[in-house]
């Protein structure tokens, strides 16, 4: 990504430069297996992508508990866009796909695109709309030079840019965040100069303040609510963490949370960090369910 920092240049006696193939051949083999089995973070730097810390053991996607048949679905819709790009060539249709996801804080939104980019084996690049220093010009070039082989994630993108239907008061709320401009977003995402072969996810908890022209076909393909844990969401959760458990065990916590009021508001988020305390006791977290904290607002939502 960018300039290199150096270069190597390999001289020796002879005319077979088959010797320096197998070297950089091997070379390459050798730097793939550091990434075997990871995840790659890029951020924006500048006007290029910079790796953003060390690898990241791969997250399996099972981990990530959604909706009944929502995580199949995204995965089912990526995997025909990955194998279909004649498709869109020969229709004239740009090859590219948007994605969003909507709903409270805590439920596994960012969780399952980073578990996603390493289902498929791809990169992740991070980008923050709200940046000071991002124009729209440094954004339109950041999305075309991303890696290959990578998902574009957007997110918050509530707190970026605010409805063009919304009042003037908050219009003037949301003015000075950045130097992005809506039409130069939208521009990026569809517009002449926007890049192809590209997945672009957004994220936001609020998608009643995104503008509508941000999130038509075109810029957002497919839509999806994340929202707080069904029954059977905490119940394959409650085996994730606990796989020797059994039925029963999972139907019982669940019918405690009914008994406490929280069992149609509570987050995956919430759920983890109070099975960390029980990690090794199933039974214990059972007994010890009152424990589980929902916040007031989480309640009022419903």
């Amino acid at each position: 990504m960018g300039i290199p920092w150096e270069t190597v240049t390999f001289t020796a006696f002879g005319t077979d430069r088959q010797v320096f193939y197998e070297m950089l051949e091997e070379a390459r083999v050798l730097a793939l297996k550091q990434f075997e089995g990871k995840t790659i973070t890029y951020v924006a730097v500048g006007s290029e992508w910079r790796q953003f810390g060390h690898p990241k053991n791969k997250r399996p996607l099972h981990s990530v508990v959604l909706a009944d048949g929502l995580s199949h679905r995204i995965t089912a819709d990526i995997q025909e866009f990955l194998e279909s790009p004649e498709w869109y060539s020969r229709r004239g249709i740009p090859y590219r796909r948007g994605y969003l996801l909507y709903g409270p804080p805590g439920c596994g939104k960012s969780s399952y695109i980073t578990a996603l980019a390493g289902h498929l084996d791809m990169a992740i690049c991070i980008l923050n709309l709200s940046d000071r220093s991002l124009s729209d010009d440094r954004l339109n070039h950041l999305l075309s030079a991303a890696p290959q082989q990578s998902i574009i994630l957007l997110e918050d993108v509530d707190a970026a840019f605010v409805s063009r239907e919304d009042s003037d008061q908050n219009k003037t709320a949301y003015q000075g965040l950045n130097r992005v401009t809506l039409s130069g977003f939208l521009n990026c995402l569809d517009g002449v100069a926007s890049s192809e072969a590209r997945i672009l996810f957004m994220t936001t908890n609020y998608k009643d303040r995104l503008d509508p022209a941000l999130i038509r076909p075109g810029r957002v393909d497919f839509q999806a609510l994340i929202t707080y844990c069904s029954q059977n969401q905490i119940q394959q959760l409650f085996y994730n963490f606990y796989p020797e458990c059994s039925q029963a065990q999972a139907e019982n916590f669940v019918n405690q949370l009914k008994v406490l009021g929280i069992d149609q508001s509570v987050s995956p988020a919430v759920l983890q960090g109070y099975f960390l305390m029980y990690k090794n006791s199933p039974d214990t977290a059972i007994e010890n369910v009152k424990d589980i904290k929902v916040p007031v607002a989480r309640k009022l939502q419903q």
